[in-house]
C-alpha cells in the first residue's frame, strides 16, 4: 500500500504547477470528485437518519430477536470490505434477487453512482449506530435518574 502511495506523491512532485492543475481538472477527474464527495455526502445523510433510528430502537425498545438485529447491524464490521461489495453487486446485477423488483421502476443499482451510495450506506451504518447508541443509553439513564430525584 505504501509503494503505490509513495509513487503517486513522487510523480506528483515532479510535475510543474500548470501540469498539476491541468491533471487535477480533467473532466474525468472532476467526475470522480463529484462521485466520491456526492456519494459520501449522500451516504452520510442516509446513515445519520437511519443510524439514529436504529440506535434509538435498540436502546428504547425490547422486542423479540433484538440480539439478532444488533448482530446484523455489526455484520459489516465482521466482513472484509470486498465481501459486501461482491454481495451488493451480486444482489443488484441484472439477474440478481433485488434487481427484478427494481427493474420495472427503471432503477439500475449495480455499477452506478446509486450502487456506490448503497455500498457506502451499508458500510457506514454500523459506525453511526455504535457511536450514537451509548449516547442514547446515557441520556436515557440520566432521564431516569432525574425522574427518580424529582419523585417521578
Amino acid at each position: 500500500m505504501l509503494i503505490p502511495l509513495a509513487t503517486t506523491f513522487a510523480k506528483t512532485a515532479m510535475l510543474h504547477w500548470p501540469e498539476f492543475v491541468r491533471a487535477v481538472t480533467l473532466p474525468r477527474v472532476l467526475a470522480s470528485y463529484r462521485l466520491t464527495f456526492g456519494a459520501a455526502l449522500g451516504g452520510s445523510c442516509i446513515n445519520a437518519v437511519f443510524g439514529f433510528l436504529v440506535a434509538w430502537v435498540l436502546v428504547l425498545y425490547t422486542f423479540p430477536f433484538k440480539r439478532v438485529v444488533d448482530a446484523i447491524v455489526d455484520l459489516p464490521f465482521a466482513l472484509p470490505t470486498s465481501v459486501p461489495g461482491i454481495l451488493l453487486a451480486a444482489v443488484y446485477v441484472s439477474n440478481g434477487w433485488i434487481r427484478q423488483y427494481l427493474e420495472p421502476f427503471g432503477f439500475k443499482v449495480a455499477f452506478t453512482p446509486l450502487g456506490v451510495l448503497v455500498a457506502l450506506a451499508f458500510i457506514g451504518l454500523p459506525f453511526v449506530v455504535r457511536t450514537v447508541r451509548p449516547v442514547l443509553e446515557d441520556f436515557e439513564r440520566e432521564q431516569e435518574e432525574a425522574a427518580a430525584r424529582l419523585g417521578g
